[in-house]
């Protein structure tokens, strides 16, 4: 960064000794005070003219660049809003599955605990009656 403010101010420099050096030049030069004066004047319209296009150009190119950038944030909204609304709609999709699958094995679960159950109370019922048998003669 610092070698780009050092250039720019070369660069600085340099239009300002060249533009002092032609000063100079048309001060010193062998001709009349209204011959100087009008190609003072001359030169300070193609400079006027030259900074006149030279920013319109900058201009120009600033606004397309804008444009440029502004269309494709556009462009990347649009995608990642798609991509966002995809997301959604698979991770419900995944969500429906795991709900599914859930309530399956909470059946398969109860089922299972059901059948213990029944099969618990039957043998306590044969251990009751077997006791029962065993005591009275």
């Amino acid at each position: 960064m610092s070698e780009n403010n050092e250039f720019g101010s070369f660069v600085a420099g340099f239009a300002i000794g060249a533009l002092a050096g032609a000063v100079v030049s048309l001060l010193m030069a062998p001709q009349s005070g209204e011959e100087t004066r009008r190609i003072i004047k001359d030169r300070a319209i193609e400079l006027k003219d030259k900074g006149t296009e030279t920013f319109e150009e900058t201009k120009s190119k600033a606004e397309a660049a804008y444009r440029d950038a502004l269309a494709k944030a556009e462009e990347l909204s649009a995608a990642t809003k798609q991509q966002a609304e995809e997301l959604g709609v698979t991770l419900k999709h995944k969500v429906d599955e795991m709900k599914k699958t859930a309530t399956k094995a909470s059946e398969t679960a109860t089922s299972k605990v059901d059948e213990v159950v029944a099969k618990a109370d039957k043998a306590i019922s044969e251990g009751r009656k077997k006791l029962a048998d065993s005591i009275e003669p």
